[in-house]
């Protein structure tokens, strides 16, 4: 069974920029996709489309013991430790990334009053990136601005690799907004987008991962609470 963690920490530009050009190694990590942060639906020429000094970080892990053990010792898992991360149980998988090709279902689905994470993970086809920023940037800012979304970000490494990351009060919240059900003007976008991308594929690879929180740690731009816990 695999264990996932997901990370935003504010680092030093020499040691974000060493995280991003060279992914780091520790026992017990099966894989790690080392980011910088972007803001979801900001324009496409500007500073905020590639924070370097907000990096994002999305692992598997043998065991917690492992993480626990990274952020202690590892130099980049001590920065990271200094920011917010939250533990993952994985759920569900759609699409297939190759390094993730293994994950199996959980055998416990998510309940539909349940809060759930989801992260998407795509290798680009650098001559559809016109097409896809003008598909995605409306569903970017659907997802930004929808109410029940707790926490919402991309983030992005050259040359191809991008993602998104969004926590969610409930499953049926998450999956309204997938399949249109919301009310509004925008809430056919995201709907619209992955018919296009059926279209004409704007990826060599694509996944969307849902996972079940596990627990929350530090905090992320003031705030320590994203995970809309039961209490």
């Amino acid at each position: 069974m695999s264990f996932f963690s997901f990370h935003l920490a504010h680092m030093p530009l020499l040691t974000a920029a060493g995280g991003l050009l060279r992914a780091p190694k520790a026992a017990g990590l099966r894989h790690i996709e080392v980011l910088a942060g972007m803001q979801l639906g900001a324009a496409v020429i500007s500073p905020r489309r590639m924070q370097l000094r907000r990096l994002v970080v999305f692992a598997e892990w043998e065991t917690e013991d492992a993480l626990v053990d990274f952020l202690a010792r590892h130099p980049l898992g001590r920065k990271l430790n200094e920011g917010w991360h939250v533990r993952l149980e994985f759920v569900r998988r759609w699409g297939e990334v190759r390094q993730f090709e293994n994950l199996q279902d959980a055998e416990v689905p998510l309940g539909l009053d349940e809060p759930v994470v989801a992260v998407t993970l795509a290798r680009m086809r650098l001559p559809e990136l016109p097409r896809f920023i003008h598909w995605g940037r409306p569903v970017e800012r659907q997802i930004r601005d929808h109410l029940q979304a707790t926490l919402a970000m991309a983030a992005i490494r050259l040359p191809r690799t991008v993602s998104t990351f969004s926590i969610w009060t409930s499953t049926r919240a998450m999956t309204g907004m997938v399949f249109g059900r919301d009310d509004g003007a925008s809430a056919a976008r995201h709907t619209e987008a992955m018919t296009e991308r059926e279209r004409r594929d704007f990826h060599h690879e694509f996944t969307t991962l849902r996972f079940r929180p596990l627990s929350e740690h530090g905090s992320w731009e003031g705030r320590e609470r994203y995970i809309p816990w039961s209490v």
